[in-house]
């Protein structure tokens, strides 16, 4: 009892200071993920605050790239659905007789119209994105972070070595963190690109408006485990049947099934799954429980977070660990046959 009224204080006051704490733990994570570069630097003969120096540069200059892409996106946004309005229109009055023909009274299908807003997409995609790319003091706290902890990170070996004798469980915890870390955002970054990469240009082949910004959506919302694809698919099969109607909608739910479930739900889950170490529902309760917490980028970041509360809670206790296999890490379950016994 006294465990879950922590919790619940704990839960608490990251929903009061969520615009601290979200910007630190994107911070924490897009150092965790360039160290290795710096290190790469340091062995390379340049000295430790040139190699973080390089690699500050490096991150500032992908965050404006991909800011000027947004801007671009947004800019354009900004007048697409007005432009669609007598479309949309057209497509209300089409659902409405549909739903006269199968028994709908006209004031249950005005009722269902009146509380949809297709506002409410541009409201929720603006939202998704700009919590994690917003202008602002968020972005400045988050570039500040990033390189205050760059150059901080360079003293992290030094720190493990005098932590290990007194706590080596905390920092064989913290290090087996960092390295899944890393290697879940790496490998969802990139399988991200790709997808955001072929969905853009399968948009822009279909002539769907904004297939710019429908990319970076779906790079964005493949860190969402579980329900970022749904995400990622509403708002441009949503352009598409007011732009070209019901064909070009079908052809994008088709495009977005075989691109994003080849490469999202095939190919990745098999890549960073030994990282990872979460079943589905614990996966799907991370999404559900930061995005209360913390907003859209709780749920971007909801693995991470997840990882971080089970590295300190349960790897770094020796008496926890027999939570791991529960959260779904199934190496502690497997067995093995010798000499005709099962062995542990």
């Amino acid at each position: 009892m006294v465990g879950l009224a922590a919790a619940v204080v704990i839960a608490i006051g990251c929903v009061r200071f969520s615009s601290i704490i979200g910007p630190t733990a994107l911070a924490l994570v897009v150092t965790i993920c360039v160290q290795p570069a710096r290190v790469f630097l340091e062995r390379l003969g340049l000295a430790r605050g040139f190699a973080s120096a390089v690699v500050i540069v490096i991150v500032l200059a992908l965050t404006v790239g991909f800011s000027a892409a947004l801007v671009v996106s947004f800019a354009q946004f900004a007048t697409l659905f007005p432009q669609y309005s007598e479309q949309f229109q057209q497509l209300e009055r089409n659902v409405a007789d549909a739903l006269e023909r199968v028994g709908v009274g006209q004031e249950q299908v005005s009722a269902v119209f009146a509380t949809f807003d297709p506002g409410q997409i541009v409201g929720a995609v603006s939202n998704l994105i700009g919590s994690v790319f917003g202008f602002g003091l968020s972005t400045v706290v988050v570039l500040s972070l990033i390189v205050f902890m760059t150059l901080d990170a360079g003293w992290g070996h030094l720190i493990a070595g005098r932590l290990r004798p007194v706590r080596p469980g905390l920092v064989d915890a913290l290090v087996g963190y960092t390295l899944s870390v890393r290697r879940y955002m790496l490998v969802t970054a990139l399988l991200g690109a790709v997808v955001a990469a072929l969905d853009a240009l399968a948009l822009a082949i279909l002539g769907i408006p904004g297939a710019l910004l429908w990319g970076l959506l779906a790079f964005i919302t493949g860190f969402i485990p579980n329900i970022g694809y749904w995400i990622g698919i509403i708002p441009p099969v949503f352009i598409a049947l007011l732009a070209n109607g019901w064909a070009n909608a079908l052809a994008v739910i088709i495009i977005y099934a075989v691109i994003n479930g080849v490469i999202q739900s095939g190919l990745q889950p098999h890549i960073v799954g030994s990282a990872v170490s979460l079943n589905q529902t614990i996966s799907f309760l991370s999404v559900v429980v930061w995005s209360a917490l913390l907003g859209p980028l709780g749920a971007i970041l909801a693995l991470p977070l997840t990882l971080i509360v089970r590295a300190l809670l349960v790897d770094a206790n020796p008496d926890a660990r027999w939570v791991r296999p529960v959260l779904g890490d199934l190496e502690g379950l497997k067995v093995k046959r010798k000499k005709g016994t099962v062995a542990p």
